[in-house]
């Protein structure tokens, strides 16, 4: 289990975002915007393609991670894919190549939830997605993703708070929110900005 938290922890703290966008020659991707080195942030350098490369890059760690475990361990598989989900959202979120300052987790939470739980991860992208369109606010579609994960992994296994997919479906949910606490106060004083608005550097210790 050690070891799957490791490896997961690693293959999470890979920077995609920062990388496409150093590798494109648009530059630093934490000087632009909110400094954040998710899909959202780098949507902000007005090339849509990057931003999307970012998003499946990210959300492909996240199902890399679970499907490691998966692969590796003949024994509490389960426990496992749970261990590695939560730390490869960890690893997003905390990188050690960027001093611990990385992403909300939002992309590498939903690719975690895709391969951890299938049929509500497809669900949670459908809601985020929905909640981005309807709202053009991308914390409102993220938010919207991660309080309905537990839920419909609770319902998808008939109540049964007991099954092992409960709890990193919580912890992931919680961390997402934990890192949306600066977009929630946004929200509330409805000055969050909306999908492809400009925003102007915050402040290294914002956290964004």
């Amino acid at each position: 289990m050690a070891g799957v938290a490791f490896i997961a922890y690693l293959i999470g703290s890979i920077p995609f975002g920062m990388l496409i966008t150093q590798i494109s020659g648009v530059g630093d991707i934490r000087k632009i915007g909110s400094g954040n080195i998710g899909a959202t942030n780098v949507l902000r350098t007005g090339s849509k393609k990057l931003a999307a490369l970012t998003l499946l890059c990210d959300m492909g760690k996240g199902a890399f991670a679970v499907l490691c475990a998966y692969i590796f361990c003949v024994s509490y598989t389960s426990q496992a894919e749970a261990l590695a989900a939560i730390c490869v959202v960890i690893g997003h979120c905390f990188p050690i190549w960027l001093g611990f300052k990385g992403g909300k987790g939002v992309a590498t939470g939903l690719g975690a939830a895709l391969a951890l739980t299938p049929f509500a991860g497809i669900l949670c992208c459908i809601v985020w997605l929905l909640g981005a369109k309807l709202s053009k606010i991308s914390s409102v579609g993220a938010l919207s993703a991660f309080v309905a994960w537990p839920l419909l992994v609770i319902i998808f296994n008939q109540f049964d708070l007991q099954t092992p997919l409960v709890f990193p479906a919580l912890v992931i949910s919680l961390l997402v929110m934990w890192r949306h606490q600066a977009n929630i106060h946004r929200l509330i004083n409805n000055t969050e900005p909306r999908i492809g608005e400009k925003k102007e550097q915050s402040p290294p210790s914002s956290n964004e």
